[in-house]
């Protein structure tokens, strides 16, 4: 299974995130044809490298067109803007729930809705290409899973579009409850909202680096130099030890009902998957006084038990869930890019003891190849499982 470490050892933002991943093997021509699925204009994402107090780094900046008109943006028009796009793998939604905590964080401290929220800073350009770039450099880089470390809040205040506030920002506050942050006396801004967004909603657990071999590391640069610590976000990409990729634990949350039909529960099902759910299913029961229902149930990692609870509340109705805390075993995942005479696929590899116990190829990746070259889904799908077979033939 591959995975990534977020150190976020001097604060997080969504330019560092981004730049991390770029240092860290991103190929830079498939993050910018990524994000030229974005229907959005007037701005240059530039990437360089930059010293942080001796450590070099990558930066990834946006600088915007002043001429270009940049409105302010609901989430609404930010989830219309990536519903448009064409992001790799589960990108698309991921970056929807970044935007989402953001709101809820956001409504929550002005004492409003979601919905109303004028995306000032978070909403601006900058910030939609530094989510969605992230989300979609973890799907390029196939990574199957996110782990991070506390991270620092910083301290004095910071300039915002309703004046001056104290750091660390209260949407930042409101984000981080009930995840472990650690002290530093570094001054400034440490971990920005939409970084604090990324983390909450892309990594499945908070504490020390797991046992993994890493393959590869990568230092994003902030935009300041820092006084004490470099102003740098470390992450680590490499394979998770067999033992932590093949075992894990996760919340099952479910609930009855007897009130909603097919299409209610097919739009419920989708927006809880949106939410962060790794599975959702629905099973048919006889209810009291012989009524027919249906138990929905879903997985959340804990990390995603709110906003999954949320979201099953919200689109369903219900008046209760239960939840209990299930151990799994797993097939330790990984994705492999294989050549096919439609294009490149990915595969999805299963592994138990170090051993291939399934391989799939990934089913977006089949409906994009077969869509471009007018061939049937089937027949792209069957390219790449061959393709795999005479890969792991020719390894051995």
């Amino acid at each position: 299974m591959i995975a990534i470490y977020v150190d976020p050892f001097s604060g997080v933002a969504g330019d560092m995130f981004l730049g991390a991943l770029l240092d860290a093997g991103l190929s830079e021509a498939a993050l910018r044809n990524a994000l030229k699925a974005l229907p959005i204009t007037g701005y240059e994402l530039l990437v360089g490298r930059e010293d942080r107090l001796g450590l070099a780094a990558t930066r990834a900046s946006v600088r915007l067109d002043p001429a270009a008109h940049q409105p302010h943006r609901h989430l609404s028009d930010i989830h219309a803007i990536l519903d448009a796009a064409d992001l790799p793998g589960r990108a698309g939604a991921q970056a929807k729930d970044v935007f989402r905590r953001l709101a809820e964080a956001e409504a929550k401290v002005h004492g409003t809705t979601p919905e109303k929220i004028h995306f000032h800073e978070v909403g601006a350009v900058d910030a939609i290409v530094d989510i969605a770039g992230t989300c979609a450099a973890l799907a390029i880089l196939g990574v199957d899973q996110v782990i991070a470390g506390p991270p620092p809040l910083g301290s004095g205040t910071v300039e915002a579009a309703h004046g001056r506030l104290p750091v660390p920002a209260p949407a930042t506050v409101e984000l981080l409850r009930g995840v472990p942050t650690r002290a530093s006396d570094e001054e400034g801004e440490l971990t920005t909202p939409t970084g604090a967004a990324l983390l909450v909603s892309l990594a499945e657990r908070f504490g020390p680096m797991p046992a993994m071999t890493t393959e590869a590391v990568g230092y994003g640069a902030g935009s300041r130099q820092g006084r004490r610590l470099p102003n740098v976000l470390r992450v680590m990409v490499g394979r998770l030890a067999a033992d932590d990729a093949e075992a894990d634990a996760a919340w099952l949350i479910e609930t009855n009902l007897d009130d909603s039909s097919g299409e209610a529960l097919g739009a419920a099902a989708e927006a809880i998957f949106e939410a962060g759910a790794l599975d959702v299913w629905m099973t048919p029961v006889l209810m009291k006084k012989g009524r027919p229902g249906i138990v929905l149930s879903c997985l959340a990692a804990p990390a995603d038990l709110a906003a999954v609870e949320a979201a099953v509340f919200w689109h369903t109705g219900t008046f209760g869930v239960r939840r209990t805390l299930v151990e799994r075993s797993k097939l330790a995942r990984e994705h492999v890019t294989v050549e096919t005479p439609y294009g490149a696929v990915r595969v999805k590899v299963g592994r138990r003891g170090g051993k291939i116990v399934s391989a799939k190829p990934e089913y977006e990746d089949c409906l994009r190849r077969a869509r471009e070259s007018g061939a049937a889904l089937a027949a792209v799908f069957q390219a790449a499982l061959a393709a795999h077979e005479a890969r792991e033939h020719g390894h051995r």
